[in-house]
């Protein structure tokens, strides 16, 4: 049988993941029982530098069962870098990997439909919303523009799909190979191929705490989908400065129409406007080159993408 690891990156998750985490364990053995995989199985918490009770948590449910393991962060890196932690430390240990947040949004009963697929020969298998009834019109609208907008620019994404997947080992250490540090792991995960497939669930309410993924959250995530899987932005700037000065010139020659057959050209005050427009289209797509070159920056440094500061096999 073979070997599965649940991924669970937390953070300031102490209200919540003393409902959760029972739910996770009825769920590996349950699997076990129905011989869909084996008892060596494991939860693998990543404590994402939380400032609350969540380690202690985790450390406590470790000594209660020995399903349950946890690795701490040195200190906070971000969603996608603990997820990125967890599979790692996970690759060489088991055959698959399912990776799921700690809040009981995700529906925990499609991991059986996801297991049945990569036994069926998927080494991917994606977890997709299958309708948005709980989200407020606003979260609805902007969430799906935001796939598709991503889509739009380039980045191969799956529409509805966040970090709820399931992976193989095999994948994973293929996976290994991306050294990225600027992370945006639905957007990654598509470029290592392998044959994939969806499995469809309703998404329901946190079960307790807060959401730690507001709106400005969501836009930097975002931005960082974007510019680390597409460089279209920069062709629409080209795009852009290439519209202007046509545009320029075109004001120019209708000037100079004007000035030939004795008209007058007044109001300073509309040229002004158009100086500062440009100029601010101008400083935008200068800022947006700085970020890609901020990246770049980024990535020469090499920096690690996560360090481990406790794992809750280490004896105290």
């Amino acid at each position: 049988m073979k070997t599965l690891y649940i991924i669970i990156p937390c953070y300031n998750e102490e209200k919540v993941l003393p409902i959760t985490a029972p739910m996770f364990l009825k769920k590996i053995n349950q699997l076990h029982k129905e011989g869909l995989i084996s008892d060596d199985s494991r939860i693998l918490f990543i404590d994402d530098g939380s400032r609350d009770d969540t380690w202690d948590i985790i450390s406590s449910l470790a000594k209660q069962d020995k399903h349950y393991t946890g690795i701490r962060q040195s200190r906070n890196r971000g969603h996608q870098n603990a997820v990125l932690a967890g599979l790692m430390e996970a690759k060489d240990k088991c055959d698959i990997t399912i990776s799921i947040d700690c809040d009981g949004q995700d529906d925990i009963n499609a991991m059986d439909e996801m297991v049945k697929e990569y036994l069926d020969g998927c080494e991917v298998v994606y977890g997709v919303r299958s309708e948005r009834k709980t989200d407020t019109f606003f979260k609805r609208f902007t969430a799906e523009g935001f796939y598709k907008f991503l889509k739009w620019m380039g980045a191969d994404v799956v529409f509805n799909h966040a970090d709820y997947r399931l992976i193989s080992s095999r994948v994973l250490q293929e996976f290994a190979n991306f050294k990225e540090v600027n992370l945006f792991l639905r957007g990654m995960v598509p470029l290592v191929g392998f044959k994939s497939t969806s499995v469809y669930y309703a998404r329901a309410e946190r079960l307790a705490g807060e959401s730690h993924y507001p709106l400005k959250k969501m836009l930097a995530l975002a931005f960082e989908g974007v510019t680390s899987l597409s460089t279209k932005p920069l062709k629409m700037i080209t795009g852009l400065g290439l519209t202007f000065t046509f545009l320029a010139l075109l004001i120019s020659f209708i000037l100079l129409l004007v000035l030939l057959f004795g008209g007058s050209v007044g109001s300073a005050a509309w040229i002004a406007m158009l100086i500062l427009f440009l100029s601010g289209v101008q400083v935008s797509c200068i800022g947006l080159v700085g970020s890609y070159i901020g990246k770049t920056y980024l990535e020469v440094k090499a920096r690690p993408r996560y360090i481990i500061s406790q794992r809750t096999e280490e004896k105290d």
